[in-house]
Protein backbone atom coordinates (compact mmCIF):
# COMPACT_ATOMS: atom_id res chain seq x y z
CA UNK A 1 0.00 0.00 0.00
CA UNK A 2 0.92 3.19 -0.74
CA UNK A 3 0.79 6.35 1.58
CA UNK A 4 0.68 10.19 1.52
CA UNK A 5 2.52 11.97 3.99
CA UNK A 6 1.99 15.17 5.04
CA UNK A 7 3.67 17.60 7.97
CA UNK A 8 1.11 18.69 10.81
CA UNK A 9 1.63 21.26 13.15
CA UNK A 10 -0.35 21.77 16.35
CA UNK A 11 -0.52 25.28 17.63
CA UNK A 12 -0.27 24.61 21.44
CA UNK A 13 -0.64 27.11 24.54
CA UNK A 14 2.61 27.20 26.56
CA UNK A 15 1.62 26.80 30.29
CA UNK A 16 2.93 30.69 30.86
CA UNK A 17 1.99 32.46 28.13
CA UNK A 18 2.60 36.50 28.28
CA UNK A 19 -0.11 38.20 29.25
CA UNK A 20 -1.55 41.14 27.35
CA UNK A 21 -4.22 43.69 27.45
CA UNK A 22 -7.12 42.55 24.94
CA UNK A 23 -6.75 45.06 22.44
CA UNK A 24 -3.12 43.77 21.83
CA UNK A 25 -4.64 39.49 21.94
CA UNK A 26 -6.93 40.73 18.98
CA UNK A 27 -4.34 42.44 17.19
CA UNK A 28 -2.19 39.74 18.01
CA UNK A 29 -4.94 37.11 16.11
CA UNK A 30 -5.39 39.13 13.25
CA UNK A 31 -1.61 39.23 12.78
CA UNK A 32 -1.84 35.34 12.88
CA UNK A 33 -4.65 34.89 10.61
CA UNK A 34 -3.10 36.64 8.18
CA UNK A 35 0.81 35.01 8.54
CA UNK A 36 -1.81 32.12 8.28
CA UNK A 37 -3.54 33.31 5.01
CA UNK A 38 -0.19 34.23 3.56
CA UNK A 39 1.19 30.49 3.94
CA UNK A 40 -2.39 28.95 2.37
CA UNK A 41 -2.03 31.74 -0.61
CA UNK A 42 1.87 30.03 -0.92
CA UNK A 43 0.41 26.42 -1.16
CA UNK A 44 2.24 25.77 2.30
CA UNK A 45 -0.74 25.30 4.25
CA UNK A 46 -3.42 22.82 2.71
CA UNK A 47 -6.00 23.08 5.40
CA UNK A 48 -5.87 24.73 9.12
CA UNK A 49 -8.52 25.76 11.70
CA UNK A 50 -8.53 26.60 15.44
CA UNK A 51 -9.44 22.94 17.52
CA UNK A 52 -12.76 23.50 19.43
CA UNK A 53 -14.03 20.71 22.79
CA UNK A 54 -9.95 19.10 23.01
CA UNK A 55 -9.78 17.41 25.78
CA UNK A 56 -6.18 19.21 26.32
CA UNK A 57 -7.22 23.03 26.32
CA UNK A 58 -4.24 23.67 25.60
CA UNK A 59 -4.25 22.68 22.10
CA UNK A 60 -5.62 25.75 19.49
CA UNK A 61 -5.03 25.02 16.46
CA UNK A 62 -4.11 22.38 13.34
CA UNK A 63 -2.61 22.68 10.26
CA UNK A 64 -1.71 20.17 7.50
CA UNK A 65 1.13 21.53 5.22
CA UNK A 66 2.34 20.47 1.90
CA UNK A 67 6.15 21.04 3.16
CA UNK A 68 8.75 18.78 5.01
CA UNK A 69 8.84 19.46 8.82
CA UNK A 70 11.58 21.70 8.84
CA UNK A 71 10.24 23.89 6.92
CA UNK A 72 6.96 24.46 8.62
CA UNK A 73 8.89 24.88 11.62
CA UNK A 74 10.41 27.54 9.73
CA UNK A 75 7.75 28.80 8.64
CA UNK A 76 5.31 28.60 12.12
CA UNK A 77 9.02 30.33 13.52
CA UNK A 78 7.81 33.62 11.84
CA UNK A 79 3.76 33.32 13.39
CA UNK A 80 3.36 36.62 15.34
CA UNK A 81 1.66 34.64 17.38
CA UNK A 82 4.15 32.22 18.03
CA UNK A 83 7.26 35.30 18.08
CA UNK A 84 4.83 36.60 21.15
CA UNK A 85 5.07 33.52 23.24
CA UNK A 86 0.98 33.32 22.81
CA UNK A 87 1.54 29.68 20.80
CA UNK A 88 4.20 27.10 20.29
CA UNK A 89 3.97 25.47 17.03
CA UNK A 90 4.71 21.34 17.12
CA UNK A 91 5.60 19.89 13.91
CA UNK A 92 5.04 16.43 13.10
CA UNK A 93 4.31 14.11 10.08
CA UNK A 94 1.37 12.49 9.67
CA UNK A 95 0.50 9.69 6.88
CA UNK A 96 -2.35 8.26 5.08
CA UNK A 97 -3.29 5.55 2.32
CA UNK A 98 -2.44 7.30 -0.87
CA UNK A 99 -5.22 9.67 -2.11
CA UNK A 100 -7.54 9.02 1.04
CA UNK A 101 -7.48 12.92 1.94
CA UNK A 102 -7.61 15.54 -0.60
CA UNK A 103 -7.81 19.22 -0.26
CA UNK A 104 -9.68 22.41 -1.93
CA UNK A 105 -8.32 25.73 -2.52
CA UNK A 106 -10.85 27.76 -0.94
CA UNK A 107 -10.58 31.06 0.91
CA UNK A 108 -9.40 31.58 4.51
CA UNK A 109 -10.22 34.49 6.53
CA UNK A 110 -7.19 37.53 7.26
CA UNK A 111 -8.34 38.22 10.26
CA UNK A 112 -11.33 37.78 13.11
CA UNK A 113 -13.65 40.96 11.73
CA UNK A 114 -13.45 38.63 8.22
CA UNK A 115 -14.11 35.28 10.20
CA UNK A 116 -16.76 36.42 12.17
CA UNK A 117 -18.46 38.08 8.92
CA UNK A 118 -19.51 34.31 8.03
CA UNK A 119 -18.77 35.28 3.61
Amino acid sequence: MRFDQHTVVLLVRPPDPPELPLDAVDRLQDAHLAHQAGLVEQGAVLAAGPCLGADDERLHGFAVLSVDPEMARELYANDPAVRAGRLVAQVLSWMVPEGNVRFEKVPVPRSMLEAASGD
